[in-house]
């Protein structure tokens, strides 16, 4: 007898969904389509609508399948980015990134938790934790934001400051969320745990990412181009061994208790140095952006089917914040962080406004509701679910109409 299995009706609708979310906006623009929010919009249809699907994936009982899959997107995706860039040694081009990251980042947590105690009725680790995995932006969905693929070159500001920015603050927002999982564990008490967080888990492990990162980065390009120099590894088709180098340097800084995101973005930014013109950069990056875009998609589609899971538990206050943060909170910092950055007023405005949410914060409410039970729990995650399909649709629908002038201005 023919049955539908629950395993099998899941993985053809996951492939329905990508096909359909990658094929319908071709009727509309002959641009390469932002697929994000569509994907998250077919998934919800495919688990309400279709017959045999599996029970959705609520991040809010097995939280550990959310963990993971993000944590997989997330190194590749910050590798690639570091793979991207090009030219690391115009100094100007940093300016915005440290702004971006040293003010726009703090400003952003501070603002989003204060809104999540007074307009959500969130516990203070509730309201640090939710600013905390609000916090970065991210380098999965932001591909029409972010500089071109390798040896393209010509990387306007705008495109080098957004891709720097969710680069590096998806590692600069973890401390953050310890601080949320320090206070729900110890209380509002920073007397008994503030040194021991800034020194720990701000200072030693941003600093054992960076230099492991950098490390790892100079020895896979003495490895793929340099030995043996007569049958390098750069000659052949094998980008899955620069891969492979990658998670393994962030699974070893990990382990020493260093940020491993920090790693794999600074493995990719030092990797690119070795043999800057070699044409294995622009295959390997090809070859990581296609498992970024399918580890994506499935999130994504993953993403939608818990949607109707957590709706009932989102109401006004929660999608004010969410909205609060894509169109207040960080257009406001993101312009102020960026005044004197030699940034023209139109330029810093697109940087200010394109902070897009994503795959980071899946990751970083995922991990921190694994290791603490928290009061707002569900709130939380349909808080995230909803600020991430806003911003999917108001970015991603929009970045490249918008970006796109700037290379033709430059």
């Amino acid at each position: 007898m023919f049955g539908l299995d629950s395993y099998h009706v899941f993985l053809a609708s996951v492939g329905a969904c990508v096909i359909v979310a990658y094929w319908l906006p071709r009727f509309i623009s002959a641009r390469e389509p932002a697929a994000s929010a569509l994907l998250i919009v077919a998934g919800a249809l495919a688990f309400i609508a279709l017959p045999g699907m599996p029970r959705p994936f609520d991040p809010t009982t097995s939280p550990r399948v959310w963990e993971i899959t993000s944590e997989l997107t997330l190194i590749v995706a910050l590798f690639g980015a570091g793979l991207r860039i090009d030219n690391i040694f115009v100094a100007a081009n940093w300016g915005p990134t440290v702004r971006l990251l040293a003010i726009a980042m703090p400003l952003t947590i501070a603002a989003v938790a204060v809104a999540g105690w007074a307009i959500g009725g969130l516990t203070i680790a509730g309201a640090v934790l939710l600013a905390a995995v609000l916090a970065p932006t991210d380098p999965v969905l932001a591909g029409d934001l972010q500089v071109g693929r390798p040896l393209e070159g010509g990387e306007h500001p705008v495109r080098f400051a957004l891709t720097t920015e969710a680069g590096l603050n998806d590692g600069l927002a973890f401390p953050f969320v310890l601080l949320g999982l320090l206070i729900a564990a110890e209380g509002v008490a920073p007397g008994s745990w503030g040194l021991e967080w800034l020194g720990r888990d701000v200072l030693y492990r941003i600093a054992v990412g960076a230099l492991s990162g950098v490390a790892i980065g100079w020895l896979l390009g003495k490895v793929t181009f340099t030995i043996p120099r007569k049958s390098a590894l750069a000659d052949t088709e094998s980008g899955v061994v620069a891969l492979a180098g990658v998670l393994l340097g962030y699974g070893v800084t990990e382990l020493v208790e260093g940020y491993g995101f920090v790693a794999a973005f600074m493995t990719g930014l030092i990797l690119r140095r070795a043999e800057e013109q070699h044409e294995f950069h622009r295959r390997l990056h090809v070859f990581t952006e296609s498992i970024e875009h399918a580890l994506t998609a499935l999130l994504l589609v993953m993403l939608g089917g818990a949607l109707p899971v957590l709706w009932p538990a989102l109401d006004w206050r929660y999608l004010a914040i969410g909205v609060l943060l894509i169109l207040v909170i960080r257009p406001i910092v993101g312009w102020v962080s960026l005044l004197g950055s030699g940034l023209s007023r139109h330029d810093r405005a697109i940087v200010s406004f394109y902070g897009i949410r994503g795959i980071g914060s899946i990751y970083y409410l995922a991990y921190a509701t694994g290791h603490v039970e928290l009061v707002n729990e569900t709130e939380i995650w349909a808080m995230v679910a909803f600020t991430i399909l806003a911003s999917t649709i108001v970015h991603g629908l929009t970045a490249g109409v918008v970006v796109d002038p700037v290379n033709e201005r430059r």
